[in-house]
């Protein structure tokens, strides 16, 4: 029971943690005069995937690659499927002409990626299990560099990027709120992580189940709630943008860094979740493509909502 205690603690604690440190660090940024364009691509954008990197860097170290796999993938269904076809239910979500030409495919080049080194052995023995090397997790990261460069010298993204509000506080509860967060961060992984092992121990489900599900769903609980929460205020203009970049963050940089610290092994029932991924990012086109008109309307939000559920129940009966 405590370990089942913890481990919503943990999820509250990381969710909290990142916006501490997502609050605090802007305002410290932009007090030492940096862009609200430099800090939203930086610090707002690596903060909303902090719940996934801590929890999968805090997963390496414990040798436990299921659920560093389950929660990224797990965590990037989620972003479109779920939270993308809810906020769609609730009200039409407009899709920059940018992220339809360019990111959303660089999403699914990211996704190919990962997959491809998942199942290609270019540094290790052939008689190894696949999986992703401390190579494979330094060529993700360069791709990583290069999405950052993309990003960086594109029109579009500064303007996306300087409408992220950003904070003014005084400077020491900014420094405050930025050490609160980084502590939050690191207990809430390692209690997210603990108890997620021993879930899947005590009720017999693969630590890739558990990292698909219930830590993946719980990592992007916040993103769900922003997003439900805009569409109702009909503030959706950023919210398709938004995924697509936690997504890919959560691809290259987090998976990256995550098989840098400890190579992961694949297991090959993964390369269905892979598919998944990138399904949902195709869906997206799909639908754009129907609709003829850059947005998701509420019937495409349906079906993204339905494939989740479908989903579930598929992992339910893999086990």
């Amino acid at each position: 029971m405590i370990t089942y205690i913890l481990f919503v603690v943990g999820l509250a604690a990381l969710i909290k943690g990142a916006d501490w440190l997502v609050t605090g660090s802007s305002a410290i940024a932009k007090q030492m005069g940096l862009s609200d364009f430099v800090i939203g691509l930086t610090i707002v954008s690596v903060g909303t995937s902090a719940p996934e990197l801590i929890v999968n860097v805090m997963a390496s170290i414990e040798g436990s690659a299921g659920i560093a796999i389950g929660n990224v993938l797990g965590s990037n269904i989620a972003n479109v499927l779920l939270i993308l076809g809810v906020a769609a239910i609730i009200y039409s979500l407009p899709i920059r002409r940018n992220t339809v030409l360019s990111e959303i495919p660089f999403s699914l080049a990211a996704a190919l990626l990962v997959g491809f080194l998942a199942n290609t052995d270019l540094f290790g023995n052939e008689n190894e299990i696949a999986g992703l090397s401390r190579g494979d997790g330094i060529i993700i990261l360069f791709f990583f560099g290069l999405f950052l460069l993309y990003v960086f010298t594109l029109p579009s993204a500064q303007e996306e990027a300087a409408e992220q509000p950003i904070a003014v506080l005084p400077i020491k509860r900014a420094w405050l709120l930025t050490g609160a967060g980084i502590v939050g961060l690191f207990f809430g992984g390692k209690w997210v992580v603990e108890g997620a092992i021993e879930m899947s121990k005590s009720l017999g489900m693969s630590e890739e189940f558990v990292g698909l599900t219930i830590v993946a769903i719980g990592t992007s609980l916040p993103e769900l709630v922003t997003s439900a929460v805009a569409a109702f205020r009909k503030n959706t203009d950023i919210a398709v943008g938004n995924v697509v970049g936690s997504n890919i963050f959560n691809l290259l940089l987090v998976l990256g860094l995550s098989s840098v610290i400890r190579p992961l092994k694949f297991h090959a029932s993964s390369n269905i979740d892979i598919l998944v991924v990138v399904f949902s990012g195709a869906l997206v086109i799909v639908a754009l493509a129907v609709g003829r008109k850059l947005v998701i309307k509420r019937p495409a939000g349906i079906l993204f909502t339905a494939s989740y559920v479908a989903y579930i129940v598929y992992l339910v009966m893999r086990g």
